[in-house]
This record gives structure tokens, C-alpha cells and sequence, in this order.
């Protein structure tokens, strides 16, 4: 366990490559008996899921959570739509959010706390191609100067 009882499961990281990550939002999720079995041996992928609001309630979709090995006719659809559970005011003020033009709920972290598996949302605008190769040129800049730092100071 990591500081404070929180287990990082998964990460989208390709969520900060593709988005400008605005707000962050904690939520719990409806898991049947073998997807937390899955998430808790590490198996599963946040890659291309997002999620949506429809009829009041927030849903995660194509997040990919493995079979359970043991888990023989109890499994479930890898796939399959998952609720979200926020209070009423939480998802009214991302009605809000995402009414506005370009923004969307993209999740980027998995985790255990204190034995309850949770999402953290993320309230992003999507990148356009230049922003991304911008970001790219910016990050090799960064990398570039620490190495030479480095270099330099093993050279004293």
C-alpha cells in the first residue's frame, strides 16, 4: 500500500498525451464479485474508455477489465457499460462542464481505497495534432537540458 491507503491499479496515460486535463473528479464504481478480483490481481486497461452522462447517471464505457481465471460462468462481459456512483450535485456541475463545446469525461486512474475500488474523472478538452507535437518538442527539450546538466556535472 502507498500513502494513505490508496493502491494505484491502472493509468491512462495516453488520457494527458491526447487531452488538456482541466478538473479532477473522484468516483466510486458498481462492480460485480469477479471484476474487483480482476482489478485487484492488476488486470485491466483504461486505454480508450471514457465515460458519459445519460438520464442523470454517470457511466464509464469500453474500460477493459480481464476475466477472472477462476471465476468459470461468474464472469462478465470485458467491455461491458459500468455506473458510476457521484453525488446528484457533483454530476450536475459536470452537466455543466461538459455542456460546453469540446469538453469530455475521460478517466485516468484506478485505484483501491481502503478495499473500495475508484475512478478518478477528468474533465478534459481534446488536443489538436499541433498541440501534441508542441507538447513532444517541449518534453525532449526538458530531457535534453537535464542530460546535459547531468553530463556537466559528472564531468566535475
Amino acid at each position: 500500500m502507498s500513502s494513505g491507503g490508496i493502491k494505484v491499479v491502472a493509468e491512462n496515460r495516453k488520457a494527458f498525451h491526447d487531452y488538456f486535463i482541466e478538473d479532477r473528479i473522484e468516483a466510486g464504481i458498481i462492480l460485480t464479485g469477479t471484476e474487483i478480483k480482476s482489478i485487484r490481481n492488476g488486470r485491466i486497461n483504461l486505454k480508450d474508455s471514457y465515460a458519459r452522462i445519460d438520464d442523470g447517471e454517470v457511466w464509464v464505457h469500453q474500460m477493459h477489465i480481464s476475466p477472472y481465471e477462476q471465476g468459470n460462468r461468474f464472469n462478465h462481459d470485458p467491455l461491458r457499460p459500468r455506473k458510476l456512483l457521484m453525488h446528484r450535485s457533483e454530476i450536475n456541475k459536470l452537466v455543466g462542464k461538459i455542456q460546453q463545446q469540446g469538453l469530455t469525461l475521460i478517466p485516468i486512474k484506478i485505484y483501491l481505497k481502503k478495499g473500495m475500488a475508484k475512478v478518478e474523472l477528468a474533465v478534459g478538452q481534446g488536443k489538436k495534432n499541433y498541440d501534441k507535437r508542441q507538447a513532444l518538442a517541449e518534453k525532449e527539450g526538458k530531457r535534453d537540458i537535464e542530460r546535459a546538466l547531468r553530463d556537466r556535472n559528472k564531468a566535475y
